[in-house]
């Protein structure tokens, strides 16, 4: 596993759990698994072990040099042993930041940053003399991995030590929303010659793009869900990348990221006040009363309470929910009988707005930044979870809600599509509420027929909770697809 992020070590979204999660199940299926990723300065030395000597990465016309330390991945002793290496090089990833920073976003140097990084991994094979059958990039920041492996690595006769000639390559796109597009100027840094540029499809409008090239190159590609697959072959969803991905279908696949249910789980989570399960819903209560409590809503449990945890960017729909003169979310506490709490942080305006609403209305409340024991609380204290996605591959928090018997409302599209079905009022089917344009009108409406069949179909919701909670969102069922596609890789470079 080549990335750029991997929990606990390195985060900033959803792929780091899916690498180490996913690691950690392909482990417990009998596989060897490795994980890379480079060493950030958040990341200290003291917990790691570092392997002797120096390791020379050829780049630039010429060599970096860098140290690799290693630990190994939480979970391991129980699940299968999974060593991570981290790649040490202090001018690329002694910074805080992993992409960058809120001063400067996006480094200026992330192209020689991740395509160093990429290089590295086939290096590290050679110094711990151990060559894969798979090497299995995530998104962007190491989509050049394949193309080293197509362009520079494969030599020597097929299965000889020492050589990548019998691996294949698995590249998955966790949110092709975020590219690496850079200057071409930045090329000559990869080794690569002027003939590979175009031959590999680097060019991107005279510029050079790490994931348009990854997808060319890669033996397989697979992203989150199978409805984003689809999604992301219309020239609606696929960000210029459309055409790339639908020339590459019989290759691309969507498989969908599980859950962590040793840590999500409402049966034996200590986030929050007492367990509960579908056998006894009782402590869902008491994670309402909790909840509301720590937000300084009145402890009313006859209330629908909506909860969210997000980023507040525009591709969650904070746009039409919280934009003032236009959201929806001031007419939703002020026309319904509701209660609403918000966890995140991302754009000012929006963390302005979020505190003004507060200050405004009796029934929002918003907490800005991030804290893992609210989110816990949110997930099982809140009625509904309001995701409003303009776009969203897979998607964490509405599998989280089912879990903890909170039903989502979604935008239908992405992973939300794949995971959540549609409340039918007339037969109480589904598992929670959806729309499919994003206005504030159709949040609006979304949430009053949430509010709505809360106040007049309640043994509909109380159904739907116990058929959430019997939903199976494992990493080992995702595990044994992705199995599959290796195999199917494996098959066909034979």
């Amino acid at each position: 596993m080549a990335a750029s992020e991997a929990v606990p070590f390195a985060k900033t979204g959803g792929l780091a759990d899916a690498v180490s999660a996913l690691s950690l199940a392909l482990a417990k299926l009998g596989h060897e698994v490795r994980v890379v990723i480079p060493r950030y300065y958040s990341i200290s030395r003291d917990s790691l072990k570092k392997l002797e000597g120096a390791m020379g990465v050829p780049v630039g016309g010429g060599e970096e040099w860098c140290a690799v330390y290693t630990a190994k991945l939480p979970g391991s002793a129980k699940q299968g042993s999974v060593p991570v290496y981290f790649i040490d090089h202090e001018n690329f990833f002694g910074r805080d930041g992993i992409y960058g920073t809120p001063k400067e976003p996006d480094f200026l140097d992330n192209p020689r940053r991740f395509t160093f990084f990429c290089r590295s991994v086939f290096q590290l094979c050679r110094k711990i003399d151990w060559f894969p059958e798979i090497l299995h990039a995530h998104d962007w920041p190491s989509a050049l991995a394949p193309v080293f492996l197509k362009y520079g690595e494969k030599r020597g006769p097929r299965g000889k030590s020492g050589s990548f000639a019998g691996t294949v390559s698995v590249l998955t796109i966790h949110n092709l929303g975020y590219q690496g597009v850079y200057s071409r100027d930045n090329y000559p840094y990869t080794n690569l010659g002027w003939d590979i540029f175009h031959e590999a499809g680097f060019d991107d409008w005279n510029m050079m793009n790490f994931l348009k090239v990854g997808i060319n190159c890669a033996g397989k590609l697979n992203t989150v869900s199978p409805n984003y697959a689809l999604e992301t072959r219309t020239q609606a969803h696929g960000f210029r990348l459309d055409g790339a991905l639908r020339y590459r279908s019989a290759d691309y696949l969507g498989i969908l990221n599980g859950i962590d249910t040793a840590i999500w789980n409402p049966a034996k989570d200590p986030h929050i006040p007492r367990p509960y399960s579908a056998a006894d819903m009782s402590g869902k209560a008491e994670a309402k009363e909790a909840l509301q409590r720590k937000f300084s809503l009145p402890p009313e449990p006859d209330i629908p309470l909506i909860g969210m945890v997000t980023r507040l960017t525009g591709q969650k729909g904070v746009g039409e929910l919280f934009y003032p003169g236009y959201g929806s979310a001031w007419s939703i506490c002020r026309d319904m009988r509701v209660q609403m709490v918000l966890l995140g942080s991302g754009e000012a305006w929006c963390e302005h707005e979020a505190g003004s609403l507060s200050s405004r209305l009796s029934n929002f409340k918003a907490h800005i930044g991030y804290r893992e024991d609210l989110s816990h609380l949110i997930e099982a204290g809140s009625d509904f979870f309001l995701m409003p996605s303009r776009y969203e591959p897979c998607g964490l928090n509405q599998m989280y809600s089912l879990n903890y018997g909170t039903l989502p409302i979604v935008r239908n599209t992405g992973g939300l599509a794949d995971t959540v079905e549609n409340y039918n009022q007339d037969t109480g089917a589904g598992t929670g509420f959806m729309f499919n344009d994003l206005t504030p009108p159709a949040i609006y409406n979304t949430v009053g027929w949430a509010v709505w069949a809360y106040y007049n179909r309640r043994p509909h919701i109380e159904a739907m909770r116990l058929r959430g909670m019997k939903q199976n969102f494992s990493w080992k069922k995702s595990a044994e697809k992705y199995i599959k596609m290796y195999e199917d890789c494996l098959a066909s470079k034979a």
